[in-house]
């Protein structure tokens, strides 16, 4: 574990409790706008897109453009503070409405794939809030101020799918335009919200300190935190992209879908209230295997029947897992830098998973469309296996490393 400085120990938490809030809030209304593309990408890409196979294509340009804003962000972050990237990421969030809204209205596929983009590109800089919490805050309280601000996500699970309920029928028979237009207004709140985020100034050393990147993300715990979060948020994007195609190619209803997604969305992040706390007591590398072998037990129950019911008890235990794994992962990831290092490090690691993300979601169609939702589901089994045998290999490592460092100052003494 890195070492932390007196300082950092018995730092004031108060300006970082303020940030949480804020930073809290803005995660909920930005998981509100991705709430918006995923109840609705596919179903809009239907009807546009030239074949069925290319339906989720919209939902892999935002998983895309996740990839693709990460590394930006970090570089924003590094020279001119957290906030300015805070504020383009909800600028861009603002854009992807109204070109969404217009891409529906002109039945133009290539423009809709544009709007999740730039989507994405939002979603890319708010996945930094979880970091951006933990700036200033004491060892102690980083957990939990990582968990909270994830736990802002719970009103985007009820928020979200009940805007698309609520405006997908307004301009008949333009399904979903206006949606994207009071996304559009929701992203411009976020923006009113992260402006007042009250963040470090960059210094020089986030510049040019710390060790190269090349060698921290040669440390195991890295590479396990890492593999365990590229695991745990690809493989729920996977089953999530996939679930309200599916329910609708069973015959199920677009209100179907969207309760689904609704408590999906609630149960990534109603969690959050508890996570941090579990991670304190238990430490991060057990939560994370809990997290994982949710997200392989949601799997075994999508393969277990067809009904609403079954779509639905996949998505909550899907979601859940997803918190577990990828809070912990992130909080395992807290423990490989120092201070100077946080930001290059945090995008790489957000780079790695959403650049995984991007590819395994432009098979995600083709997988639904040509082997069906049985074969979504097997795909999970092999990549969680993994992370629990790597995640256990390194931990079990580490806890003998202490031992026999244990056993050799008791000689010395």
């Amino acid at each position: 574990m890195i070492d932390l400085t007196v300082s950092e120990d018995t730092s004031d938490d108060a300006r970082a409790r303020r940030n949480v809030a804020r930073l809290a809030a803005a995660q909920a209304l930005t998981g509100a706008n991705s709430a918006v593309i995923f109840a609705t990408g596919a179903i809009v890409g239907v009807t546009i897109a030239p074949s069925i196979g290319l339906a989720t294509v919209p939902i892999s340009m935002y998983v895309v453009g996740l990839a693709a804003g990460t590394l930006p962000t970090g570089a924003i972050s590094r020279r001119y503070g957290r906030r300015a990237a805070f504020l383009i990421g909800t600028g861009c969030g603002a854009v992807t409405g109204v070109l969404g809204c217009l891409a529906i209205l002109r039945g133009s596929f290539a423009l809709f794939c544009l709007a999740t983009f730039l989507g994405g590109f939002y979603g890319a800089v708010a996945q930094s809030y979880r970091f951006a919490a933990a700036d200033g805050a004491s060892a102690t309280f980083r957990p939990k101020a990582v968990s909270w601000v994830m736990a802002g996500g719970i009103f985007a699970g009820l928020l979200g799918p009940q805007l698309v309920q609520w405006t997908m029928d307004v301009w008949q028979p333009y399904l979903f335009a206006f949606s994207y237009l009071v996304q559009a207004a929701v992203a411009l709140v976020a923006m009113g919200i992260v402006a007042g985020v009250d963040l470090p100034k960059p210094e020089a050393a986030d510049l040019h300190g710390g060790r190269p990147l090349s060698e921290i993300v040669r440390q195991p715990r890295f590479i396990a935190a890492a593999l365990c979060g590229t695991i745990a948020y690809p493989v729920m994007n996977l089953v999530m992209t996939s679930a309200p195609l599916a329910m609708q190619m069973c015959g199920l209803t677009v209100s179907d879908s969207n309760f689904g997604l609704q408590w999906h969305i609630v149960a990534m992040y109603g969690p959050s209230f508890f996570t941090g706390s579990l991670i304190a007591r238990f430490g991060a590398p057990v939560i994370v295997a809990v997290g994982l072998a949710l997200e392989a037990g949601a799997a075994v129950i999508g393969l277990s029947g067809l009904t609403a019911m079954h779509f639905w008890a996949t998505l909550v235990a899907l979601g859940v897992g997803w918190n577990f794994g990828f809070v912990g992962a992130s909080a395992l990831v807290l423990e490989t830098h120092t201070q100077a290092e946080r930001n290059k490090v945090q995008a790489f690691n957000d780079f790695l998973i959403f650049g995984l993300m991007a590819l395994g979601s432009f098979s995600s169609g083709q997988l639904l469309a040509n082997f069906g939702w049985s074969a979504v589901n097997l795909v999970v089994f092999p990549p969680v296996l993994l992370g629990l045998c790597v995640l256990a290999l390194v931990w079990s490592s580490k806890r003998r490393d202490a031992r026999l460092a244990a056993v050799d100052a008791a000689e010395r003494g």
